[in-house]
């Protein structure tokens, strides 16, 4: 038989995690007599299958495996509890069933709560040193257990962790990239009412070096030594440093390989500096991660004014404007460029100037032209001297033997041949282009220097060039090619004048292909619609019906027998508000 005893209300025992718990049975024994009934005494737990202990009698106690070894009764019926674990937790209720009884008569006793409580332990914590490459996303998961339940905070560095880039759920830290910042001590709290309890992890983020010392421009006067600082951090930091001038490596460049080194720091030395070494500089400190930084810097190499290599000679185009050009090296600038020629001071005849640069002009080449010239350029720094001489030699311009016509109508599919020859030793070149944009359909140029459209397309239509070329100057002679039998070409130079509700739409219409054309005008607001353009409006129209303070578009569309041509270029406009404000 079950005796039991209910008093309302859940009685409550607390007690700390590791400690001792006594619960005193809220059933009493039945006495008779002098002696107590022959019964058993039953724990039970709320959720468990097994009591947590059953006594009979003067025999041992029966107790559930999970607390096997820390629980015993005391005082007939009050369950004893050692070594408190915070998985006790929980509903017990003690039964007492008397054996002695000809019928069994059952009675709840009262739950009784057991609450564990117990500072925070860490069941999940990061490792005490990580490594994160920049870039990557990151977590740090920090899992701890106690009653109440604990309460996770991270700081870093000392400084408690919030912003955007670092977010906290449940106790793991996210960072979505991981940036040179992010390095340093991070440090996990968990607390409660019973304690708190921390875990420290050092991040170490690993990614390509960082410049510090990026390089400065500098200037030097030549001869001089020049060191271009660069100084990177990183981690890992087994570092080398390249150095690019002009994006080619400094070891690779024959002028300057035996005159430079690089430092352990990163610096660039480069000795006794010449004009050649002037340039763009780039650093670029790599340690095999991710993509190298990179930091440039302008050396200057100040100089007496040098003149380059001049051509052994310079041919000018007979009768026509010709230049005699004295390729110089400044730095500071260019002050002025002495001449000679025929080993004489240059005197400039009429029509011959000297230009900003330092070079001879002549409006008109003859045979005052004709001789050896020389140059010496001077700055502020002098002159490194004269330059090599150039023999200046007259040359005819190219001219053309045979020149095409002004215009060509043919028929489309067949093939067109136009003339353009010349004649001249060594002879010019000659080369063929279409003015404007560039035709889609193939054609060539023959060895004579006719051009070539085998077959002729609708797409050959228009304006064509040809140049004649030697080396002394170009002439060009042009050519209308008009073909015939095909669809129209597009309408050009759309033009919209809006009203309220109407609009007039004007345009310059296209090469007809051979046929008469005719429009329609299209326009949209939320469709597209269709307007046939009558042959007495020419290249205009009055579109009507529109909608006031409303934006359309208009586009041209040519027709002939042959067929439709392209739409025109869109046009986009705003008709007027029907009730102008003042």
């Amino acid at each position: 038989m079950i005796w039991g005893v209910t008093h309302g209300q859940k009685p409550e025992v607390r007690a700390k995690v590791g400690g001792v718990v006594e619960m005193a049975c809220r059933l009493p024994l039945p006495y008779t007599g002098a002696s107590v009934p022959l019964h058993v005494v039953e724990w039970v737990r709320q959720g468990f299958d097994i009591p947590v202990l059953i006594k009979f009698g003067v025999y041992a106690p029966r107790v559930h495996p999970n607390y096997e070894g820390r629980v015993s009764l005391v005082r007939n019926t009050v369950l004893r509890v050692k070594g408190l674990l915070i998985e006790d937790q929980g509903l017990y209720e003690c039964r007492i069933l008397l054996l002695d009884k000809t019928t069994d008569e059952t009675r709840n006793g009262t739950w009784t709560l057991l609450s564990v409580t117990a500072p925070p332990i860490f069941t999940k914590t990061p490792l005490p040193v990580m490594e994160a490459l920049v870039g990557n996303p990151l977590s740090l998961a920090c899992v701890a257990h106690g009653n109440p339940p604990p309460t996770i905070t991270w700081a870093k560095d000392g400084t408690l962790i919030g912003g955007d880039k670092v977010a906290v759920l449940s106790g793991t830290l996210s960072l979505r990239a991981v940036d040179r910042e992010a390095g340093g001590q991070y440090e996990c709290l968990a607390s409660n009412t019973e304690g708190n309890v921390t875990h420290v992890t050092k991040l170490k983020v690993k990614g390509p070096p960082v410049i510090v010392i990026p390089p400065k421009d500098t200037s030097l006067n030549m001869t001089q030594d020049a060191q271009l600082q660069c100084q990177a951090v990183a981690d890992p930091p087994n570092m080398t440093y390249v150095w690019q001038r002009e994006g080619e490596n400094v070891y690779h460049i024959e002028a300057l390989k035996s005159r430079v080194k690089i430092m352990v720091d990163g610096t660039l030395l480069i000795t006794r500096i010449t004009p050649d070494d002037s340039g763009n500089y780039t650093c670029m400190p790599t340690n095999g991660l991710l993509t190298p930084p990179t930091a440039s810097a302008n050396l200057t190499v100040r100089h007496p004014a040098q003149a380059l290599l001049m051509p052994p000679q310079t041919y000018l185009p007979t009768g026509l404007g010709g230049l005699v050009s004295c390729l110089v090296r400044a730095q500071p600038p260019l002050l002025r460029v002495d001449w000679t020629k025929d080993g004489q001071p240059l005197d400039l005849f009429p029509g011959w100037t000297l230009t900003s640069e330092g070079s001879v002009f002549m409006a008109t080449a003859n045979d005052d032209a004709t001789g050896v010239y020389t140059c010496t350029p001077y700055n502020s720094y002098g002159t490194m001297g004269q330059s090599g001489p150039t023999t200046v030699i007259l040359q005819d311009p190219p001219s053309l033997s045979v020149c095409p016509r002004k215009e060509y109508r043919q028929e489309v599919g067949i093939t067109l041949v136009i003339p353009c020859q010349t004649t001249g030793d060594p002879a010019p070149s000659i080369t063929w282009s279409k003015v404007g944009p560039a035709t889609r359909s193939q054609y060539s140029v023959a060895a004579n220097g006719s051009l070539l459209l085998l077959p002729l397309s609708k797409d050959h239509q228009g304006e064509w060039e040809c140049s004649v070329t030697n080396r002394v100057a170009t002439v060009k002679a042009s050519t209308l090619i008009s073909v015939l039998g095909t669809s129209p070409h597009a309408a050009t130079l759309v033009s919209v004048t809006p009203g309220a509700k109407q609009a007039n739409v004007s345009w310059e219409p296209g090469f007809d292909g051979g046929y008469t054309q005719k429009f329609t005008v299209c326009g949209e607001k939320q469709e597209w619609l269709s307007v046939p353009v009558p042959s007495s409006s020419g290249s205009s129209l009055q579109v009507t019906g529109l909608v006031p303070a409303t934006e359309y578009q208009f586009s041209v569309l040519p027709h002939n027998k042959v067929g439709t041509g392209p739409f025109s270029e869109i046009a986009t406009i705003r008709t007027r508000s029907q009730y102008p404000l003042c």
